[in-house]
């Protein structure tokens, strides 16, 4: 079964210029690229790709932190997407992401973690919808 999942490559990522070495890791997993952009995310949508954050105390560092300089947006399809991407990026804190993660080897705090990728095939949905309203 083939799915489709959403990856960002974040302000860090783009201002440490480590995005083609993030995808390139997608497609030696054989990861099929299906959208790419980069943009400078607005408020708005920063607001409402982290809304199930919005009570918590760092909601507003979330924000702040992706809206700061350009990052890039894509859709990655592939058996099980979602599932091989999240452990393609490694854990959240880039102090616990194993080695041979992209977190693992080249992510420095969890503030600046370099990649957001979609939790669940539900969350995968919601995303794309939000970053690239046209592959929906």
């Amino acid at each position: 079964m083939t799915d489709r999942t959403l990856i960002l490559c974040k302000p860090d990522a783009v201002e440490r210029q480590l995005v083609g070495e993030i995808v390139g890791r997608f497609e030696a997993k054989q990861l099929t690229l299906v959208a790419l952009e980069l943009r400078q995310l607005d408020t708005a949508t920063a607001e409402a790709h982290y809304g199930e954050h919005a009570e918590k105390p760092f909601f507003g560092e979330l924000v702040a932190f992706i809206t700061r300089s350009p990052l890039v947006a894509m859709v990655i399809e592939g058996p099980e997407a979602y599932k091989v991407a999240r452990n393609l990026i490694g854990a959240t804190n880039p102090r616990e992401a194993a080695p041979g993660t992209i977190r693992g080897d080249l992510a420095i705090e969890m503030g600046e973690n370099l990649v957001h990728g979609s939790d669940s095939p539900e969350s995968a949905a919601r995303e794309i919808e939000l970053f690239f309203p046209n592959l929906a």
